[in-house]
Parts: C-alpha cells; sequence; structure tokens
C-alpha cells in the first residue's frame, strides 16, 4: 500500500527528533504523514477507526484507538508533544447530509478538543481544512481571501474548524495553521473520483461519469499534501490558512479516459445522472506560498494516478 518516500519527501530539521501526534493516523492522509514521519520523529497516532485501517499505521508508531472528545484517550496522546497535525474527521459530503449531528461531533467538537489540548502542551497544530468552505466560487482561481458559503453540513463543519484552528492563534498564541485541501488522491484512498474509477477499471467494469463529465476539480497528490503538512509545520506564517491544490482544473471526462487509458483504453466509459446531494461546480484553485505548499514531483494527475494503479 506503501511505497518508499525517502527519496520524494524531505523531513524539515526542526522536525527531526520531535515528538509528533498525528490524529486519523489510521486513514488515508493521515497514515501517509505517519509514514512519512515515522523514520524521523517519535510518532503517536490516535484513530477510532470508523473509517481507518490499523494496518496503515507504521511499525514503530504508537498507536491509541478511540474518540478524540474523550479526555481519557485525547491527554495521554497529546502529552508532551511538540506537533500535532490533525487529520481526523468525517470527510464524505453525502454522509454529513446524512449525518450532520455526527459530522459536527467530529469535525467541529474534535477540533476545537484538540486544539484546547494543543495549547495547553504549547504545540503547534496543522490542521486538514478543505475547499468545501468557499462553496460555489465567485471567480476561479479560488484565493485564500476569496468569500466562503459551503453548501453542506461538511463544508460548514470544516469552516468552523478552519476558523477556530486560525482562533486559536490570534487569541491564544497557539502556532496553528489551517490547510484546505482541494481533491486528494493517491495509493491507499478508499474515497473519492479517482478512488471509484479505479476500482471499477480493477473489477472489469465501465468507468462510471456522473453527468455530463464536463465538471472539473482540482486534484492533488497525497504526497503533495503531506509536503503541505511539513511546510505547515516549520513555516513563520502562522494563524493562516492557505489552499493545497495544483492550480489546474481537470475535467471528470478526461480523468476517466486516462484511468481508462491505464487498461490499454479499452475499458468503456458511461455517463449516468448525478448524485444531487454533491455540488457540481466547477472548482480551481490558486495556492497560498506556492513555493511553500507545493511540489511538481507528483502533482500533476495523469502521472500520480498511475501510483496509484502500481
Amino acid at each position: 500500500m506503501f511505497r518508499d518516500q525517502s527519496d520524494s519527501i524531505t523531513i524539515p530539521e526542526p522536525i527531526r527528533g520531535s515528538t509528533v501526534l498525528v490524529t486519523g493516523g489510521a486513514g488515508f492522509v493521515g497514515s501517509h504523514l505517519a509514514h512519512a514521519l515515522a523514520d524521523a520523529c517519535t510518532v503517536r497516532v490516535v484513530d477510532d477507526l470508523s473509517g481507518g485501517d490499523r494496518t496503515r499505521v507504521p511499525r514503530g508508531a504508537t498507536f491509541l484507538e478511540g474518540d478524540l472528545c474523550d479526555t481519557a484517550v485525547l491527554a495521554p496522546a497529546v502529552e508532551g508533544v511538540d506537533y500535532v497535525f490533525h487529520q481526523a474527521g468525517l470527510v464524505s459530503v453525502p454522509e454529513s447530509v446524512e449525518r450532520p449531528l455526527e459530522s459536527h461531533e467530529r469535525n467541529v467538537d474534535a477540533t476545537l478538543a484538540v486544539l484546547e489540548a494543543a495549547r495547553e502542551q504549547d504545540a503547534r497544530v496543522v490542521a486538514a481544512s478543505s475547499a468545501a468552505v468557499y462553496g460555489p466560487p465567485s471567480s476561479v482561481p479560488i484565493g485564500e481571501d476569496d468569500s466562503t458559503d459551503p453548501t453542506s453540513p461538511y463544508g460548514v463543519d470544516k469552516l468552523a474548524a478552519d476558523h477556530y484552528t486560525r482562533l486559536y492563534h490570534g487569541r491564544y498564541g497557539v502556532e496553528t495553521v489551517a490547510l484546505r485541501y482541494f481533491n486528494v488522491y493517491g495509493p491507499g484512498q478508499d474515497s473519492g473520483v479517482v478512488s471509484a474509477f479505479l476500482d471499477q477499471l480493477r473489477a472489469g467494469e465501465p468507468i462510471i461519469v456522473e453527468g455530463d463529465g464536463e465538471q472539473t476539480r482540482d486534484f492533488v497528490h497525497v504526497d503533495d499534501v503531506v509536503r503541505a503538512n511539513l511546510a505547515a509545520a516549520t513555516t513563520d506564517g502562522v494563524g493562516r490558512a492557505y489552499n493545497v491544490g495544483t492550480g489546474e482544473a481537470t475535467r471528470i471526462d478526461e480523468l476517466a479516459a486516462t484511468i481508462s487509458e491505464l487498461a490499454g483504453g479499452d475499458v468503456p466509459i458511461e455517463h449516468t445522472a448525478p448524485d444531487p446531494r454533491i455540488s457540481r461546480t466547477a472548482v480551481r484553485t490558486s495556492l497560498g506560498q506556492k513555493q511553500r505548499f507545493r511540489s511538481t514531483r507528483q502533482s500533476h494527475w495523469k502521472t500520480g494516478s498511475r501510483t496509484c494503479w502500481q
């Protein structure tokens, strides 16, 4: 599931030898981050395993299973840590629509609990936010200072968590950074459009595109998201939110065609009615501090998608 990242991801010197907590470290992004840190840091992972897999946690990491809102779980996990990479949460927009109370608890209450615990330990917090905070953009590319008008419980929750993350720097002096992920993909992912297309390909089924396929997304490779987290852990620009994406809009039908090519281009592509629960707004992004939070090594999805197929 995980390939050797040592040649592609460099751990900044200030982080080396530190004690770090990765919440959601048995999940998709969190496990990649935990693996990248494992050889250079003392790593702790907290995950309730509602969407994660214990086998994804790197060897040598201390694993605690439980709810971040449970002080008995969070207190020992955060004790003495230098950095908290907060990746845990409910990440599905449709599930947030179906279960808004659960979405709020896992995305907002848990973030507030993490921030308060980090304040007591004087630890820096890098928190996973989302491009869903913007809602339908008034213009593209989207900048961090653009208006926010989320259209789902997930987006509202992420915006609240994003605000809390920045507030804890301005009000309490905690070093915090919020990272607004766009469409993350990569090896080990079990949700999202790239994963869905690859699953259909592996099963020998047609690739199903919802709608006409003209909707666009900004796909960012998980390795670049890991690099963004590491950069956020060392930046002087704390108390801020940054977009994490490639700045390139990709049509879904173009993505489907590229995935089909992985099997020689013989896989048919079929179109169905779109899911009414999910916004089809075309989005693009401009990155805050591109030199810090963008890498070109894996950032083009046509190259990066092959790492998911291998």
